[in-house]
């Protein structure tokens, strides 16, 4: 009896550890899909939209991300406004700054680990050969050490270029053009450098990786 008076509360201490493990990971399960089903009403659940002028994010590198989300919570890039493209919030006005604003740090790092175990998907989209070409030569000369590979790369912790949305591309260019997004100093000799063609050929070069 003795043994057994011993034995039962044991048992029921491990049988209650148990439940509580299950129940945590469930909760965290539930909190990552409330904060993917926020990112993913514009950038699709998996990061990879089929909304243009939205950048595909899924399999970016985890530093990538960090950096972009840190930017974004600082107001350090431009913050432009766009409309919830799905969910019950759909045609909600929104923006990069306002999303991020009341994400905890904690809340940044799920979605930083989920989204970067993603598969990178190249954006089918239309684009110019000749001006593909070009841009080919251009990001030899400028972009190709830094974003290695034609810019497919995530382990640059650059963003990946390569099968990215050329009217998204465009917005970028122009946004760092106008100093408007950090970035290191090298890189902005190399922009400073560029003419407006050598940028429109890029995004042809970028686009046309599918």
């Amino acid at each position: 009896m003795k043994n057994n008076r011993i034995k039962y509360p044991v048992l029921a201490f491990w049988m209650l550890a148990v439940s509580l493990v299950f129940s945590t990971a469930d909760t965290f399960a539930a909190e990552l899909e409330m904060l993917v089903e926020t990112c993913g009403a514009c950038h699709g659940k998996e990061g990879a939209s089929s909304e243009p002028d939205v950048p595909n994010i899924g399999g970016e590198s985890a530093e990538y991300l960090k950096v972009s989300l840190k930017e974004f919570k600082g107001k350090e890039r431009p913050c432009v406004e766009t409309k919830i493209r799905i969910g019950t919030k759909k045609d909600t006005k929104t923006d990069m700054c306002k999303v991020v604003a009341d994400l905890s740090d904690d809340d940044l790092k799920q979605l930083i680990d989920y989204f970067s175990k993603q598969k990178t998907v190249h954006f089918k989209q239309p684009f110019d050969a000749a001006l593909a070409e070009k841009g080919k030569a251009v990001h030899g000369k400028s972009c190709e050490k830094c974003h290695t590979e034609g810019g497919s790369l995530p382990s640059d912790d650059a963003a990946v270029l390569a099968g990215q949305k050329m009217d998204y591309l465009d917005t970028a260019f122009k946004d760092l053009v106008a100093g408007k997004r950090p970035m290191s100093k090298k890189m902005k000799v190399k922009i400073e450098a560029l003419e407006a063609e050598d940028f429109d050929a890029l995004k042809h070069f970028y686009g046309n990786s599918q």
